[in-house]
């Protein structure tokens, strides 16, 4: 069973996670094409930092970060290499896009890169579709950019009837 919860990114069994991602996108791209953040962006009051965990081992992450015009962006969403092809990736991404819609955003954003064949077709599962850079980044050979936009909560105060004469 995995639990995915919100958690401080500077535990210490965060690190090796980080580190593997850095390492596999290392693998892929040149230093300039890389946008990491560290686990101390990560626990900033704009991130949400969520992991995943199997039998209490760390096996996955991943933080929305929250922008001032209420939208997000995905940062650091990374599977262990061991828990691969079990779901772990998709169930984060629906836990961060729950988070996204608790937080009041319209829209969540991303930047990978084309070389991540698998993140690429998971986001495209779940409705990102493409869209033009954003934020500080800049178009170039190396990024990708999605986005999917979010289905706005029903306001508190508005009240549903099925009369359709109210």
């Amino acid at each position: 069973m995995i639990l995915i919860s919100l958690e401080d990114p500077r535990q210490p069994d965060i690190a090796p996670l980080l580190q593997e991602s850095d390492d596999y996108s290392a693998s892929l791209y040149p230093p300039e094409a890389r946008y990491p953040v560290d686990a101390g962006f990560l626990s900033t009051s704009k991130v949400r930092f969520l992991v995943a965990r199997s039998n209490g081992r760390a096996v996955g992450c991943g933080a929305l970060v929250l922008g001032d015009d209420q939208t997000g962006e995905i940062k650091r969403l990374i599977v262990s290499h061991a828990a691969r092809g079990q779901g772990v990736g998709r169930h984060l991404l629906h836990a961060i896009e729950t988070e996204a819609k608790r937080e009041r955003l319209h829209t969540i954003r991303l930047e990978t890169g084309p070389k991540n064949l698998a993140a690429i077709a998971l986001y495209q599962r779940e409705g990102f579709r493409p869209r033009g850079p954003f934020g500080a980044y800049t178009n170039g050979p190396h990024s990708l950019f999605m986005e999917k936009q979010l289905t706005p909560p029903v306001p508190a105060t508005v009240t549903l009837s099925e009369d359709i004469n109210a």
